[in-house]
């Protein structure tokens, strides 16, 4: 637990560096250019298409209608572009995940290495290194992406929209992150070790990175307000978003990499009290023997 929050503490004060502030606009600044060439050809013919599948939905339309006769109106017009967003919305957040991991993690770890682990001795870089980092975190994020989409039809239960969504996100924050955090430092021997010893930990702390990442999300609970604005809320969410998951790496890779020294220091301990053990029974022989 004591490495857990001085990690956690270590992150956050990381967070205030101005290069990890610049690392964090990065990915914004892509992915609000491709989401907003995606808006101007495909916003409207989505809208409209699910508009129209809203209406010609039995359920849904009887909805819509129970709104209009309580003079809701506005509501009505604002749910096809609120459910546009909300299907779009994961998606974002995957490619910025993925982005998090494949560019600000190698800078973030090694502004810490440099920091604070200098002494640190690192593995071999490879370029199969990169590719496996690549299709390590590509694997998780598909897995994570159906099962977000597997379980969106239960969102529609409130409760479970803030427990299904931070859970998943909490077990992909804990595979990617661990595993970027120890791939520069950590031999494959020593990274499975490290993942197994502090798997409740690294677990305990995905699910907390899980449920600080829904946050930003609580942005639409302003309904028809924020779907007016979303052009420039979702720049400004998928940010806190970026900045969570900054904060998640650094935190991850603070912990790995002193989980990492430890379990090293260990097994030299190991390694060098059986020797000195040894040692000292060669002396009493000879003294013995003497």
């Amino acid at each position: 637990m004591k490495l857990l929050l001085d990690s956690f503490w270590r992150a956050a004060m990381y967070c205030l560096h101005p290069r990890v502030m610049m690392l964090s606009l990065l990915p914004l600044l892509l992915l609000t250019l491709v989401g907003g060439m995606l808006g101007y050809f495909f916003w409207s013919d989505a809208v409209e298409a699910v508009r129209l599948w809203l209406e010609s939905s039995g359920f849904f339309s009887t909805i819509l209608d129970w709104f209009t006769r309580f003079g809701l109106q506005g509501f009505r017009a604002a749910v096809a572009p609120i459910v546009v967003i909300a299907v779009a919305t994961p998606v974002l957040i995957l490619v910025v995940m993925l982005m998090v991991a494949l560019m600000m993690t190698p800078a973030l770890i090694k502004l810490v290495s440099q920091r604070r682990f200098a002494l640190l001795a690192t593995a071999d870089i490879t370029p199969f290194t990169f590719m496996r980092n690549l299709a390590w975190s590509l694997g998780s994020t598909l897995l994570a992406g159906a099962l977000l989409v597997l379980s969106m039809p239960l969102w529609l239960i409130p409760p479970l929209i803030m427990i299904f969504p931070p859970l998943i996100w909490g077990w992909l924050t804990y595979r990617v992150m661990s595993f970027d955090a120890l791939s520069s430092h950590a031999s494959t021997d020593e990274r499975r070790a490290v993942m197994k010893q502090h798997r409740s930990n690294l677990l305990l702390m995905g699910v907390i990175a899980g449920f600080l990442g829904a946050m930003p999300s609580l942005i639409w609970a302003f309904g028809a307000m924020a779907a007016v604005f979303a052009v420039i809320l979702l720049p400004v969410m998928l940010w806190l978003y970026t900045l969570i998951f900054a904060f998640s790496s650094l935190w991850f890779i603070h912990y790995c990499l002193a989980a990492l020294e430890q379990h090293r220091a260990a097994q030299t301990a190991a390694a060098v009290i059986p020797a000195q053990a040894g040692i000292h029974s060669e002396q009493l022989k000879e003294i013995e023997h003497a």
